[in-house]
């Protein structure tokens, strides 16, 4: 029964690789991908405050940091909220949430072309209530997730508009 199983298992892996195989999918950094040209070519702004740095060391992380000459300058504008959101029945706030919104501008530094602009946004959280060690850490955790996540978002965007540029 169970070599029955593991030769289904077999077929179904071929027939799947094949199809995706089939259907033009290619790595965006791969050899010739659309986006390999972003790779240690991104010069992107100096932070000028904690949460810009941590969104900067977290993009110069997923892009690389350029050698010798960078052939794109990324400029951030960076929106940052803090709201409490969860109240004890003494209305005492124990829940916070911190909303973060990036606006990116993608430019040729050439030519000073803009190739690609876009804004993201999201939000996380963290907890007020314990000790206030507890409370400030849990704070930073937070700043720090929300910019692993806008970081994230903006490289996703990038990549997706290096791939539906014409070729």
């Amino acid at each position: 029964m169970s070599s029955l199983n593991r030769r289904l298992f077999l077929i179904s892996a071929a027939a799947f690789g094949s199809t995706v195989s089939g259907c033009g999918f290619a790595p965006v950094y791969g050899t010739d991908g659309a986006a390999s040209g972003l790779l240690n070519n991104v010069l992107v702004d100096a932070p000028d405050a904690h949460e810009s740095y941590l969104l900067v060391r977290e993009l110069e992380d997923r892009l690389g940091q350029p050698g010798g000459g960078a052939q794109y300058g990324l400029s951030l504008a960076m929106e940052l909220d803090e709201q409490a959101v969860g109240k004890t029945v003494a209305q005492v706030t124990n829940r916070f949430d911190v909303l973060g919104a990036v606006t990116y501008a993608l430019r040729d530094l050439g030519t000073t072309e803009v190739r690609s602009t876009g804004r993201v946004s999201t939000f996380v959280s963290y907890s007020a209530s314990g000790s206030t060690v507890s409370e400030l850490a849990s704070k930073q955790d937070a700043y720090e997730r929300l910019m692993v996540i806008l970081a994230d978002r903006i490289v996703a965007e990038l990549q997706a508009a290096e791939v539906a540029k014409p070729a």
